[in-house]
């Protein structure tokens, strides 16, 4: 599974925020068209994301441009500006059943071919932002081969359902809809990616918010400000004592295996099959990072 920890937003309209952000380290830089994009700059926008997306693509992050949602009536200009060799895929705004997804898929086909690309090879990944997308989340992850992530969108989820956004995220209507997307995303075997944090000068905020989120499931964050990628991506990675701890657990777990056990103990703690699938999993995980950095 491809590593998504940290997933920039960037404005399309702004094309000196677009260059900006080719010097930070982000693992996908999404140029939105979008919410952050008024309605008079659609256009525009559109414009700024196609004629950068060759330089942002050359920093070697993943480019996975978004687009204004089906009901816009905006999405195939936005999918025919920027679908092509340059974008690894494609985010898309405000879905809200499954049938959502195999709409803008047969899009997406329709710009492969034209631009003799493989069907297929432009991923995806849907937002969950309305109580009906969130009733449908499963269906809905399992839409299309292309969905390698769910995001979810906190701000426009509140506004539907009509309640308050809290700075804390204490909306028990919330917590619910991030169980349910990041249950779905595992079920569906892709990544459960989260809402950004608007405090974007707060980042013991964040990494409060991150540290929250990692233990609801999610596997990566969108950025909304380039400060934020590092504190990111450093919440999403292994820490060197969870590497050592890990490779100790697998140690001992494997010797236990080699004396005819199935399960053994370390520093008082049972050490079992699932307890060293998860220490096997981190490793992979830490091994990954490590690569796709030296890549």
């Amino acid at each position: 599974m491809r590593i998504l920890r940290s997933l920039l937003f960037i404005p399309g309209n702004k094309p000196n925020m677009l260059d900006k952000a080719m010097g930070f380290d982000p693992d996908a830089y999404v140029p939105d068209m979008e919410d952050s994009v008024p309605e008079s700059e659609k256009q525009n926008a559109r414009n700024v994301v196609a004629s950068h997306l060759q330089k942002l693509k050359a920093v070697g992050a993943l480019v996975i441009p978004r687009v204004n949602s089906l009901q816009s009536g905006l999405i195939e200009a936005d999918l025919a500006a920027v679908v092509g060799a340059s974008i690894d895929g494609i985010s898309a705004g405000k879905i809200r059943t499954a049938q959502d997804i195999h709409e803008i898929s047969d899009l997406i086909t329709d710009l492969e071919s034209k631009q003799q690309m493989a069907p297929g090879q432009i991923s995806l990944i849907p937002w969950i932002e309305t109580a009906q997308a969130v009733v449908h989340c499963h269906e809905i992850c399992t839409a299309s081969p292309r969905i390698i992530g769910v995001a979810f969108g906190a701000e426009d989820f509140t506004h539907d359902m009509g309640i308050e956004r809290l700075g804390d995220e204490s909306e028990s209507g919330l917590a619910f809809a991030r169980n349910t997307l990041c249950i779905a995303a595992r079920a569906a075997g892709i990544l459960a990616l989260d809402t950004p944090y608007f405090k974007f000068k707060d980042e013991t905020g964040l990494e409060r918010n991150v540290a929250a989120a990692k233990r609801c499931g999610f596997k990566g964050k969108f950025a909304i400000h380039p400060a934020q990628v590092a504190p990111i991506n450093r919440a999403f990675s292994p820490t060197p004592t969870e590497i050592e701890h890990a490779r100790r657990v697998v140690a001992a777990f494997e010797q236990a295996e080699r004396s005819g056990r199935g399960s053994t103990s370390l520093e008082g703690n049972v050490i079992d099959v699932p307890v060293v699938k998860r220490a096997r999993a981190l490793l992979e995980l830490a091994g990954t990072i490590t690569e796709s950095n030296v890549n």
